[in-house]
């Protein structure tokens, strides 16, 4: 089967398509024949050297969708022919087919199609994650997120309308901005312009929201930190480096920053988050958003793409 490979840590380039040996099914696990691949940010970071004891070479991804191909012992959850997403893969998944663990190949709806599903895990999970389990958001709040359009920011979106929840995001282009208020923002505000901030504070009558979502920690944080609302909540789920705040800002508002990585979630945590996944697209209210996308001999492309600035929705591999 091809699969992409990374031999050595580097820039986008390092991604190399290969022929490798597909994956059997041992106890407990599941081969997805892979239809679409969801590419994240993460995957970036791990490719240029974030985390040095990765061994290599790896087929990067967990994300993908398709169709359970083969079935080891032991399993039960899950039948031949089951389309699903996955949460997870032993042998990665950008790659024409994945070794899945039983426990994080979950069933998708006909309704929703392979592309759409290979955009749920990581952001739909990372969404849920920092606005139920850590910043215990509750109807009839504000929330604020700091980089709407992206796949995090529309599935945040989506999650805060199903829970009643008022949202004002910003996005960095007028398509992410529709797309926004497409899915459900009551407002969107444009970040790339100065007083958009001053505009946060008009739509909040001067209190601030009550929590915020934050994508790009390394530039926000300090700025989020003076608009939050007394006993607000900011979730760090993005950063690209270091930031300077002014620590009576959080004292002053008694404001809480949570930190998320969503590989730290509990079993508990993950199996809430994707029972809350499957009801959300049985009843219509989670739209995944496909943005961009490209062949798996582009996967290069791919990770230049999920980092751009002005994005909007769900990087794709086709394999």
């Amino acid at each position: 089967m091809r699969a992409i490979r990374v031999h050595e840590f580097g820039g986008p380039e390092v991604l190399r398509l290969e022929e490798v040996a597909k994956p059997v099914a041992g106890p407990g696990e599941v081969v997805v024949a892979v239809k679409a691949i969801g590419v994240n940010p993460v995957e970036t970071y791990l490719r240029s050297g974030s985390n040095p004891a990765l061994p290599r070479p790896y087929t990067p991804g967990l994300d993908a969708a398709g169709i359970v191909e083969s079935i080891g012992d032991g399993v039960t959850n899950l039948r031949l022919g089951d389309r699903v997403y996955t949460s997870g893969a032993k042998t990665g998944s950008y790659a024409e087919f994945a070794l899945v663990a039983a426990d994080q190949a979950h069933r998708i709806p006909e309704k929703i199609s392979f592309e759409q599903a290979a955009g749920l895990n990581i952001p739909y999970a990372t969404a849920y994650r920092a606005l139920f389990q850590k910043a215990h958001a509750q109807p009839g709040e504000t929330v604020f997120i700091h980089g709407a359009s992206g796949g995090v920011g529309l599935a945040a979106i989506q999650w805060c309308k199903i829970h009643g929840l008022r949202v004002i995001g910003t996005a960095g282009t007028d398509e992410g901005r529709e797309v926004a208020l497409r899915e459900g923002a009551d407002h969107i505000l444009n970040h790339r312009a100065p007083d958009y901030l001053n505009e946060l504070r008009r739509l909040t009558d001067g209190r601030g929201p009550d929590v915020i979502l934050e994508m790009l920690s390394n530039i926000n944080l300090g700025k989020d930190l003076e608009a939050i609302a007394t006993n607000g909540r900011i979730v760090v789920i993005g950063s690209r480096g270091k930031v300077e705040i002014n620590p009576r800002d959080a004292m002053a508002r008694e404001a809480s920053i949570f930190g998320l990585m969503l590989f730290n979630a509990t079993a508990a945590e993950k199996r809430a988050i994707h029972a809350a996944i499957a009801a959300g697209l049985e009843n219509g209210g989670l739209r995944p958003i496909v943005g961009k996308r490209f062949p798996i001999a582009d996967a290069a492309k791919a990770h230049e793409a999920v980092l751009a600035p002005g994005a909007y929705g769900k990087i794709i591999l086709i394999p």
